[in-house]
């Protein structure tokens, strides 16, 4: 009604190629006339902005728009073909997806990687030495990994009586230049790394900065910034930090085809410090404004020094290296980047020259063990799908948001396990070499992404019938043809027409594949107490051992993996034990006890109620006692809930809860006031039923307020 009424219409939503389709979409669904429509764009939500871009309108982009309309109906004819394959041949509800798929894949195939990695012993040596007769202790490594005990031992042994001597010094200049301004991956990758946001919190609370005015568009893949905004930096630099720190910079964005180009992610007013919000907020605030002052400063400079220590007798030398920084340069104001300065970088060595004798004070050989490859966090797998070219700024968080909700990766934390390893030392004094035994805890890890059984099973489907989709290069090729349509390079339409003809005919493949067994299907054995076929696979409510088959005269017998377990490792005795559930341990207070593995998780069984089992504890191998101390726990913990109850309304309690005494009334809720949660065991019922009716009352005065409104 207003577009009709006009005499101008504005349309100003962003200028990536989603806001693109959305202005066109406003067009034509208000029915707009080229005279009185105008297209703005502008990239910070500040008054300047504002006027400069009513000052400069232009006409609808079609290019990106139908570059725009070419993902979208891409991603539609994966998503809808490719489902139903695997509604089909696994299991009903689940989902595929172009990027999503192949972001699994990642996922998975780094866990391939650690499952096949064998970790291998070796010995780092260090040696803490000092100048004859000089003093001056210092620290330095051996350039070699040993890779056995003997060698390690031999080399303490040889060093017992060796001589050392300085072989070489070398000294140069070192400096560390400041990172680019934030793009969209690097503010989720850096906000993850120093703030521990998530990927799609890191952009929640960035679109609010944006829309408050804070921050320019926080969705773009472009490091540039305007001349404007190099101006004012500059300034700010000069006022507040010193002009000695000003470098001015101009970074150009190396992805081809950015289509958020303009500007990199900046505050729109340099000048402005602090800004009132969320504590999320603000601290993304002051990351944003750090990281973009600090690519307008000069470098640091250190000096460094390399010093070689030759070993008589032996060919491998000691080098130890010294760093002390001589100006600050941008790490003034923006320390422990991502390109790993730490926040005092100064190793200073002792005066040394070219043939000094030197002797140690210890050496010591320490047993370490070679790593596997991390697995991926939200922000390391941004950086992965970055650098294969899969996704756009826009599309990061949904993508990573989805791959979690369905189902297909789960973010886990681990505390770790523990292992012992050896150090040898080496002692001057005594000329001995001692043995130490040392434990440390290994492989804890944080927030990192996992495949899910189902989302291993969906991914190796899918690489096994649909190669092209899942395949890195024709992922990242099928974002250059997009960026090709809105550079108005290539035709959308004749673009859709080829992929449509060849995927088509995969889809009909996949679908008319005939198998003796579900996709993921294992068989796992004979269960040599019923002779009845032991296997694994994808259930309706998720991965589950089977006894038995439908062919079977006997109905097949389910239970499900425990939360430890997976579809690809699980074994047979794992299976039969599963299987043996439930398992009756004996009697408590004259009931029985008994423990099972259920859709929820293992719990214990006794009176007719439920008790979960800790993480802790085994279900396999739980004993009787265990399942009393859990009964009994989670008794003290109720008891401790309930305050007060009433014998003329049972169904009336007062319980104490998370945030304090509350009233509970048939499976309702209802908050205590403050003067009435000081002392909830002084309440009478009378009381506690005119809380529940002044509550009850309240909530059906807003219900038909509620309800007048919608009419």
């Amino acid at each position: 009604k207003a577009a009709e009424q006009a005499t101008m219409v504005w349309l100003a939503s962003d200028e990536d190629r989603e806001g693109e389709a959305i202005a066109w979409h406003l067009y034509e669904v208000l029915g707009l006339k080229p005279e009185n429509t105008k297209r703005i764009v502008f990239h910070e939500i500040t008054k300047p902005a504002i006027l400069q871009a009513i000052e400069q309108p232009r006409a609808i982009d079609r290019n990106l728009v139908d570059a725009q309309q070419a993902r979208r109906v891409l991603d539609r004819i994966v998503g809808f073909e490719l489902s139903p394959v695997l509604w089909k041949k696994i299991k009903p509800a689940l989902s595929a997806g172009r990027v999503q798929s192949v972001a699994v894949r990642l996922i998975a195939e780094r866990e391939h990687e650690i499952k096949d990695f064998k970790s291998e012993p070796y010995y780092r040596v260090t040696a803490q030495f000092e100048p004859e007769g000089k003093g001056g202790a210092f620290t330095a490594e051996l350039n070699t990994r040993l890779t056995k005990r003997g060698e390690a031992l031999k080399l303490l042994e040889m060093s017992q009586d060796a001589t050392f001597e300085v072989a070489d010094i070398a000294v140069k200049p070192v400096k560390k230049t400041p990172a680019p301004p934030f793009t969209t991956s690097t503010l989720q990758q850096e906000a993850a790394r120093k703030l521990g946001m998530s990927v799609s919190q890191t952009m929640r609370v960035a679109q609010s900065l944006y829309e408050a005015g804070h921050i320019t568009y926080m969705r773009t893949d472009s490091v540039n910034l305007s001349a404007l905004a190099i101006g004012t930096i500059s300034q700010e630099i000069k006022q507040n930090i010193g002009e000695r720190y000003l470098k001015v910079r101009k970074y150009h964005t190396s992805t081809k085809g950015a289509q958020e180009a303009h500007e990199a992610i900046r505050p729109t007013f340099m000048d402005i410090e602090d800004i009132t919000g969320t504590p999320a907020e603000k601290r993304l605030y002051k990351l944003i404004r750090l990281r973009t002052l600090a690519s307008q400063m000069a470098d640091a400079t250190f000096e460094k020094t390399t010093v070689t220590i030759n070993i008589d007798g032996r060919e491998e030398t000691f080098t130890a290296t010294g760093e002390v920084q001589k100006f600050d340069g941008f790490l003034k104001i923006y320390k422990a980047s991502d390109n790993g300065e730490s926040e005092n970088v100064m190793t200073l060595l002792p005066e040394l020259k070219k043939g000094y004798a030197i002797t140690y004070n210890t050496i010591n050989t320490t047993q370490r063990f070679t790593q596997q490859h991390a697995r991926y966090n939200e922000a390391s797998l941004v950086r992965k799908m970055e650098e294969l070219g899969i996704g756009r700024p826009s599309t990061y968080a949904p993508i990573i948001s989805t791959i979690q909700q369905r189902g297909y990766v789960e973010k886990v934390n681990r505390e770790g396990t523990s292992r012992t390893y050896t150090i040898f030392t080496l002692q001057q004094k005594t000329k001995e070499i001692l043995e130490t035994v040392k434990k440390e805890t290994f492989g804890s890890e944080r927030g990192k992404l996992l495949p899910t059984d189902i989302g291993t099973v969906v991914n190796n489907f899918l690489l096994a019938e649909f190669p092209n989709i899942l395949d890195y290069n024709f992922t990242a090729n099928i974002e250059k043809d997009f960026d090709s349509i809105a550079e108005g390079k290539k035709d959308w339409n004749a673009m859709m027409k080829t992929f449509y003809n060849n995927f088509i005919p995969e889809v009909e493949k996949a679908m008319d594949l005939k198998s003796e067994k579900k996709v993921g299907e294992r068989t796992l054995g004979i269960d040599p107490d019923t002779g009845r076929e032991v296997s694994v696979k994808i259930g309706r409510f998720g991965t589950m051992v089977q006894l038995g088959t439908t062919e079977d005269k006997i109905k097949p017998v389910f239970t499900p993996l425990l939360k430890s377990q997976s579809l690809e490792t699980i074994t047979l005795d794992d299976a039969l034990n599963l299987l043996r559930m439930p398992r009756t341990l004996g009697e408590f207070e004259g009931e029985t006890v008994v423990v099972n593995n259920g859709r929820f998780g293992p719990y214990v069984l006794h009176n007719k109620k439920y008790y979960p089992i800790p993480k802790d504890s085994d279900v396999l191998t739980i004993s009787l006692d265990e399942a009393v101390d859990i009964i009994q726990q989670k008794r003290t913990a109720d008891a401790s809930r309930h305050i007060k109850t009433f014998e003329e309304n049972p169904e009336i309690s007062i319980l104490n809860g998370r945030f304090g005494p509350y009233i509970s009334y048939k499976k309702k809720n209802y908050h205590l006031p403050k003067k009435l949660a000081a002392d909830p065991t002084a309440l009478t019922l009378q009381e506690c039923m005119d809380v529940i009716n002044k509550q009850e009352n309240t909530e059906d005065s807003k219900k038909a307020q509620h309800s007048k409104k919608k009419k």
